[in-house]
């Protein structure tokens, strides 16, 4: 299968296709520069670098033609919306032009679920409307109605490897900055997912596409932990043995607002279709070995 990425030189998009490229695939990752060192990680992993600006369709239309399925890992900051719509667009247009069915993987996320007052949540839990990103659940819906074949696929928090992006990195980088500060409600607890544990799922998604057309997948693992315990076991690994100050939400910006409640979910529905679990036993369990890893892939 011939399957392009975009986003695949983000935190995630560098792992699932790797990941891909390992179970056999012919990875087109899709870069702004083709010979950024990021780029030169994709070719080392045996994915095809590519260049094209999500903004752009133009940049990169090319890339659909001879592709199978296209895995969407990027949520463009300045017009997250309209960014997405173009692509849903893209690939229907491709479609009509060659009649091939390309299964598209569309990944959101588990914040966009806002304040919703459960304690677990799963596939079927309505978003808040109210969210900060809730919009994200609006262009799900808009993609399922789109009759194009796909998949949604809601990550929780990631973790492991470079944590470019990941909370654990940036709590890593205040600790060695002596400044930590931990955002909001000290009392909410996320779901987490192993980087590496995420990419698997994508893996599993191609093995079969058309079994999983139309569904939605949430992708963590089943830890428990309070959000401050977890960001003090990093601080704590990365060498600060101080207190974290503690601020509000609003401080952090519309991320930490979007995640500033419980958010823990199920991947029952992953483990029973997919037959995914997670293999890492969770953060807390080796949280000098992530710093390490982060610290080395430090520029």
């Amino acid at each position: 299968m011939q399957i392009l990425v975009i986003g695949a030189t983000g935190y995630a998009g560098r792992r699932v296709s790797a990941a891909l490229a390992r179970a056999g695939h012919t990875v087109l990752g899709m870069t702004r520069d083709a010979g950024s060192a990021g780029a030169r990680e994709l070719a080392a992993a045996e994915v095809v670098p590519v260049e094209g600006d999500l903004t752009r369709p133009e940049s990169w239309r090319g890339h659909l033609t001879g592709t199978d399925a296209v895995v969407h890992l990027l949520m463009e900051t300045g017009d997250p919306v309209g960014a997405d719509r173009a692509l849903f667009a893209e690939v229907a247009a491709a479609q009509g032009r060659d009649g091939r069915h390309r299964h598209l993987i569309y990944t959101t996320g588990i914040s966009s679920y806002g304040r919703t007052g459960l304690g677990l949540m799963d596939e079927n839990t309505p978003g808040d409307p109210g969210s900060p990103i809730g919009f994200r659940f609006v262009l799900e819906k808009e993609l399922a109605d789109s009759g194009l074949a796909h998949t949604v696929i809601r990550p929780g928090f990631l973790y492991g490897g470079p944590a470019s992006t990941s909370m654990t990195g940036q709590w890593f980088a205040a600790a060695e900055k002596g400044a930590p500060v931990f955002y909001g409600d000290v009392t909410k607890r996320w779901s987490w997912v192993h980087v590496d544990d995420l990419a698997e799922a994508y893996v599993r998604v191609l093995d079969n596409p058309a079994a999983v057309d139309g569904e939605v997948f949430v992708i963590a693992d089943d830890q428990r932990v309070a959000a401050l315990d977890v960001q003090r076991v990093a601080v704590r690994a990365a060498g600060w043995a101080g207190e974290i100050a503690l601020t509000g939400a609003e401080d952090g910006g519309i991320m930490q607002m979007a995640a500033d409640q419980d958010e823990l979910v199920s991947s029952a529905k992953a483990h029973r279709v997919l037959g995914w679990r997670a293999r890492h036993p969770g953060f807390t369990d080796a949280p000098e070995r992530h710093y390490r890893a982060w610290k080395v892939a430090r520029p």
